[in-house]
């Protein structure tokens, strides 16, 4: 077996160099796209779960389903606000959580919880002002375990007679 000449050892590299320059930055964006599907597809369902509790609410004088109580009269309400769930933030790698840590009513009324491991945390925060019925789900996750947070965050809101909004992915640190 003979060794390369430096002509072709030059060659090799360039040709690996390049590849490395297309198919890194791919490998990259691909890398960061896939740790931004857990909290984009929670919010996803989350909004979409409060959007049609409210659009129940106004279709029939019945509560929504797995609702604790009716809204009062007159007046559409998403279900009440629940803190971070976890309490804290999985930090670098996703966890497990605490047995019933989703059978919060507000949590059963979305339909929303983890059975695997996860990396974010959610909260949902919702108010009544006047007739206009507001809520916002939030996301946190500290992906790299470094104690910066990333946020991603989605709103609604709804008054009677109207259809439910909801209200374009915010993004705060999304790739920490």
């Amino acid at each position: 077996m003979r060794s390369l000449s430096p002509v072709e050892a030059a060659l090799c590299v360039a040709i690996g160099g390049s590849v490395l320059a297309v198919g890194l930055p791919a490998f990259v964006r691909n890398l960061h796209a896939s740790r931004l599907v857990e909290p984009i597809d929670g919010l996803n369902r989350i909004a979409a779960a409060a959007a049609e509790r409210v659009a129940g609410q106004s279709s029939s004088d019945e509560p929504a389903p797995e609702s604790d109580a009716p809204p009062r009269a007159g007046k559409l309400e998403y279900p009440a606000s629940v803190g971070p769930t976890p309490q804290t933030v999985p930090l670098g790698a996703p966890a497990r959580d605490a047995p019933g840590a989703w059978e919060q009513p507000t949590w059963k009324a979305l339909r929303f919880g983890f059975s695997r491991p996860h990396s974010y945390s959610f909260e949902f925060q919702s108010e009544l002002r006047g007739r206009k019925a507001r809520y916002r789900a939030i996301a946190r996750g500290d992906l790299d375990g470094d104690g910066q947070a990333s946020e991603f965050a989605v709103r609604g809101e709804v008054t009677p007679g109207a259809e439910p909004l909801t209200f374009p992915l915010e993004m705060h640190r999304e790739i920490e």
